[in-house]
């Protein structure tokens, strides 16, 4: 991939005598030579983009023992345990916060036990399961051996900033960090956006799928799907970023070849900073941006198709025996991982959905997706 923001030499610093351009002049570029960086996993086989793939909306497109359900570690063997949710939007997560109910809010990661994207970016390369790196200093060791890394490194931070372990690790992270923040991430350039400003318009089904999405009679889906209360504000992230039990089932199939068989996600309750148990098996609400192009979908990847996610949730509020079968399995819905922390009330509040206005709604989420990605949901 070419480098977004180009690696001309504007900065320069003194080397044994000799004035040496940066390869890397902005922060941004040098993140997004990093994030597509094989070395600094341990068996040099995987960086960031290879379970945040640019060219497929930033989730990981490969295929495993699981499906796509969870992501393949550096070691060619190991197996996560959940979804790896899109990068992009992340920018926009705001940090994590609790209200005096006990109620969470923002964080990166499903459980939000990270608050800034620095801090997110500095998990996968220690993860023994992702990138499988022993610690900083070996990281930081492996930056060592790029000259462009050196040189570039010394020139936006200090010369001295390799020689620690911690401060170097910093700098890898804040400039990945600065890299997501760029529009490559967050383009807002979907037929969403395009309708928001006059530039296209919607189908009928489409029409009909926003109307319902916004609707607090008939689906609610704004109620956690909706960061500002504006239908056309131009920055919307169809998130509010809290934390909710939806009573996603548990992905058996992925149990089955991860070695995490008989174990159960916590969820929120796995972040350092929460002990109520009545947080337990809530994941942060993600964006619905690209929804329709970065299956498979919940925290664990145990749905593959868009239209069942909208089924799983019609399946609350029908009486219909049909509508109790998950299409994908042609058997009953199975039941939640975690029972106790149901969302009950937000997913109990609304009608029955017929399949004209399920239809609808698909089609209205399929408009979210950035245009760089339309051909992937063709």
């Amino acid at each position: 991939m070419k480098h977004l923001l180009g690696l001309t030499s504007l900065v320069a610093i003194l080397v044994s005598g000799v004035v040496h351009a940066a390869p890397y002049d902005r922060l941004e570029a040098l993140g997004e030579a990093l994030f597509h960086d094989e070395n600094l996993s341990l068996n040099r086989t995987q960086s960031c983009a290879t379970c945040h793939d640019p060219e497929f909306a930033f989730v990981d497109p490969r295929e495993t023992d699981a499906r796509r359900a969870v992501s393949l570690g550096d070691d060619g063997v190991s197996l996560g345990d959940r979804n790896t949710p899109t990068a992009s939007y992340a920018a926009f997560v705001p940090r994590f916060d609790r209200e005096p109910d006990g109620d969470a809010e923002g964080g990166l990661f499903w459980d939000g036990r990270a608050n800034t994207l620095e801090e997110q970016a500095g998990g996968p390369p220690l993860n023994p399961v992702e990138m499988g790196m022993p610690d900083k200093a070996s990281v930081v060791a492996r930056l060592k051996e790029n000259p462009d890394y050196v040189i570039s490194m010394e020139a936006l931070f200090a010369p001295d900033v390799l020689q620690d372990a911690e401060t170097g690790y910093e700098a890898l992270t804040k400039a990945i960090a600065a890299f997501e923040r760029t529009d490559v991430f967050a383009s807002f350039d979907s037929k969403y956006d395009r309708y928001l400003r006059g530039e296209t318009e919607f189908s009928k089904e489409e029409e009909l799928g926003r109307v319902l999405f916004f609707s607090e009679q008939f689906t609610n889906c704004a109620e956690c799907h909706q960061l500002r209360n504006s239908q056309t504000h131009p920055k919307e992230t169809f998130t509010n970023y809290e934390y909710h039990n939806i009573g996603v089932p548990v992905n058996v199939e992925a149990r089955e070849v991860n070695g995490a068989k008989g174990s159960t996600d916590k969820g929120l309750l796995q972040h350092p900073d929460v002990t109520d148990l009545d947080q337990m098996g809530k994941f942060r609400t993600p964006t619905l941006r690209n929804v329709a192009v970065t299956g498979p979908y919940m925290h664990n990847g145990v749905f593959d198709d868009l239209r069942t996610v909208v089924l799983f949730y019609n399946k609350y509020n029908s009486k219909d025996p049909k509508r109790q079968i998950n299409p994908e399995t042609n058997v009953k819905w199975r039941v939640p991982e975690i029972m106790h922390s149901l969302s009950v009330e937000e997913l109990t509040d609304g009608p029955a959905l017929d399949d004209k206005r399920i239809d609808a709604l698909v089609a209205f989420l399929r408009t979210l997706t950035d245009a760089r990605y339309e051909h992937l949901s063709d």
